[in-house]
Parts: structure tokens; sequence; C-alpha cells
């Protein structure tokens, strides 16, 4: 009886799943394994927020297998010597992964390429599992151009490009009985989540889709920057982490129509731009993918206006209510990491590392493409093509947050001004602004326009 393996990575659903779906069409029984790699943990990419949500993920992909017949195994160790020890127990020939484009994605895949053709068993990856296109496959014209470097033309080819139909999930699947697994693990036993942490999990992810396909989509083109109107889809965890399909998502809401769902594609399509980005340019993870030769403040005063801007006391009250949203929830609007990211690189001048990692340590989507490449976008390292732009957060917050109800919302000790006052309490008369345990700015808008300015040599 022949037997395939399914190495669950970040791909944890069974709709539209095709390593799932070649596997039991192509041998008589099928063994889903996650491995809980050692390597993640030593990487320090073991953030609490996307552990509590892979348990609650991990548990929802065994209920489903369950249900039709099957179950999940679960090991813990080095993946492919894991991965080798459930091929020796099951005489398995092929094993089925999703592809990747991180580094550390790549790794793995060619350790386990060299470590299953010397046991004769067949490693096959899949494109367009974790991607609605796969990296690669839109390239612009001319001899060694083997990525876009530039968001809109991409989207154009994108656009055109054909969407495969997605898989619907398996009615059943018989799994060969023999290997043991490790305990689910749970998110009750993660310490340091953020208590408003969403719960993860296929069967949550398409309930939220759903309600927001029906409910929300339609008007996401005029509502999406709308800080205290939360109007954004939140599915983004579920995203990373696989629980849906990014080609279901395209195909799904292209069948709503009309420009809230062209726009909600469109950010799709630059989470795939972002991908093809990193798997051509892998080093871009950590260095600058256009370096502007930036001089990074560092020292202490850099280190005391970091801590401020993680604790949420910059001064500067959007900026410190998105960050308070990221401490709270392990996500943040999408607006909100804008803000804070220009505040951090373009105000304060530091380092994009700087904030890419602590963003890594606490958002449960936190995705090596999305976050290092939208943090140089905004740093003016990366694809945008004004590196110089700068984005003043008291400008933004009355765009945004007119009546200044989401910074209320984040920042209670300024709930008692009123309207768009409160982004700017240093206004306030002193007798009033002495009433709010609530900190002056770090700096002056002028005053970090003009370090920035200086620094890249624009005077």
């Amino acid at each position: 009886m022949s037997v395939s393996v399914v190495l669950f990575t970040s791909d944890l659903r069974l709709h539209d799943h095709p390593p799932l779906h070649a596997a039991l069409a192509s041998t008589d029984e099928v063994l889903p394994l996650f491995v809980l790699d050692d390597a993640v943990e030593a990487a320090g990419f073991g953030a609490p927020n996307r552990r509590a949500f892979l348990a609650d993920c991990l548990r929802d992909l065994d209920a489903g297998l369950r249900e039709r017949g099957g179950r999940l195994v679960v090991r813990e160790g080095d993946v492919v010597e894991e991965v080798g020890r459930i091929v020796a127990e099951t005489g398995a020939d092929a094993v089925h992964i999703a592809a990747d484009v991180s580094a550390f994605a790549h790794r793995r895949e060619e350790r386990l390429r060299e470590a299953l053709t010397s046991t004769g068993c067949e490693l096959r990856v899949h494109d367009a599992v974790v991607t609605a296109v796969a990296p690669g496959v839109v390239v612009p014209s001319g001899v060694g151009r083997d990525h876009f470097s530039v968001f809109t033309p991409y989207f154009r080819r994108w656009s055109g490009e054909g969407i495969r139909t997605p898989f619907q999930a398996p009615r059943a699947v018989r799994v060969p009985e023999g290997p043991g697994s490790a305990p689910l693990p749970s998110r009750s036993g993660v310490q340091g989540i953020s208590p408003g942490l969403a719960e993860g999990g296929e069967t949550e992810g398409r309930r939220l889709f759903t309600a927001w396909r029906s409910q929300g989509v339609s008007a996401y083109e005029d509502r999406h920057d709308d800080l205290a109107g939360d109007a954004t889809s939140r599915l983004s965890p579920h995203i990373h982490f696989g629980t849906l399909s990014p080609a279901e998502l395209v195909g799904r809401s292209r069948a709503v129509g009309g420009p809230g769902a062209e726009a909600f594609v469109r950010q799709l399509c630059w989470r795939d731009f972002h991908h093809q980005v990193l798997a051509a340019r892998p080093a871009a993870a950590r260095s600058d993918y256009r370096p502007r030769h930036d001089r990074w403040r560092t020292g202490r005063s850099a280190s005391d206006d970091t801590a401020a801007w993680k604790e949420g006391r910059t001064g500067y009250p959007v900026v410190d209510a998105a960050m308070r949203q990221l401490l709270y929830e392990g996500w943040m609007h999408n607006r909100g990491r804008l803000l804070t990211a220009s505040f951090l690189t373009k105000t304060l001048y530091v380092d994009w590392r700087t904030g890419a990692r602590h963003f890594l340590d606490l958002l449960v989507d936190g995705d090596i493409a999305n976050n290092q490449l939208n943090w140089q976008w905004v740093a003016g390292t990366g694809t945008d093509t004004r590196p110089n732009r700068v984005l003043n957060p008291v400008i933004q917050a009355k765009r945004y947050d007119p009546e200044g109800a989401y910074v209320r919302r984040w920042v209670p000790e300024l709930a008692g001004i009123s309207g768009s006052a409160v982004h700017e309490p240093w206004k306030l008369p002193k007798a009033e602004r002495s009433r709010y345990d609530y900190p002056e700015p770090l700096v002056g808008l002028s005053e970090g326009l003009a370090r920035f300015k200086k620094a890249r040599e624009l005077d």
C-alpha cells in the first residue's frame, strides 16, 4: 500500500490545499505531519503570539482531519530528522510540501531534498499555496530581470494572470497506522501572549472571511484607512498561517466585484509582490534592498527614544495609540503600521531593522516578506519610488481619525480631550495640559524632518 507524507508549514488548512490534494490523488494513504521545528525557536522567531495562534491552528486542523477519518501527527525537533523518521516508519515514497520564499524555507527544502534522495523518497514542492501567484511566474521583460521592483507594473501583470481554481476540502483522509504524535500544543501553555490576541484556526478564518465578504468588502475602498472604524478584514493572521488560501480569497473577492473587492485584491497582490521580491533577493530580509547610506542614530538617546516608541509614550497620540494596540492585540491597523514605522525611521531616525524586529516579536501575522519589505518601503530603503516620503503623524491623524476616537480608545489618559484636539495635546493651555498623565513629544516634527534630511544629505 503506497504512502505519502504531507508536511504542513504555513498552510494549515484543508480547503484548497494543493499538496494534500496531490497526495490523496496519488497514493493509498496520506500522513499529515507538522513539525514543531527547533530552528524556529533558535532563530528567535518563536514569538508568544504566533505560538499561541499556531496552537489554535493545529488543534483545528487535527479536528478537521479527524472528521474525515484522519489525524494530524505532530513531532518536535529538527524538521529534516523528524520527516526522515516518519518516512522510515511508514515506508512513504513521497513527501509533499508548499513552496515558500524565505532563506529559512529554502534551506529547509534543500536539506529535505538531500536527505530524502538518499532514501529513494521523492520531495514534491507545490507552488501557489502560500501566495495566489507563485514568485517567478510574473517577471518583467528583458534579459536578466528576475522580479519586479516596483508595485504598479507588477500589479498590472499579476492582474492578468490566471488564478487556479481552488480545490475542495477532502471528504476522507486515510492515515497509516503506527506513527505516534507529540501532544498538540495549547495556547494555555504559552506565556506572554497579548491579552486581546485573536483566535486561530481554519474554522475561525473561514467564518471571518464569510462575514467580511458579505458585510465588509463592499466598503473596503472607502473605509480601509479609517482607524476608528476598524473596517479592515483582520484576515492577515489567517493568511500568514495559511488557514485561508490566497488564491481562494482572490477568486471569491473578485466574484463579489466592485471597488471594495478590487481594493482588497490589490492588497493581496501587495503580499505576492513582496514574496516575489524576497524570493529573488533573500538578503532583503536583513539588508537594504536599495541602500541609501543612512547613518542611523545610535547610543543612549536613540535607545531611550526607541523604548518610548515601543511603550506608546512618544507624545504623539496616534503613534502611541497604534503601538498600544500592537501590545494589547498582537495586531495593528495597517495605517497605524505605516505611521509608527515612518515615525521611528524618518522622525526619530532609528534603523528600520530595530522596528521590524519589535514588530516580529509581537505581530501574530509577523511575516518575513511582508514585515521586512514594508518596513523598508517606509524607511526609503525598499521598493518605494519616493524614498524620502515622510508621514506627518498629526496630519495623518486628523485625516484618518478626525474625531480622535481611535486615540481615545487606546490612550485613555487623553479621553477627556474632545474632538481632533486630542491629536495635539501640547497645544492645550498649560493648566489643562497638566491634568493629563501624558508625555511631551520626544522631538518636534520639524526638528525630526531636518535631522532626516541632513542625514540623507538632501539639504
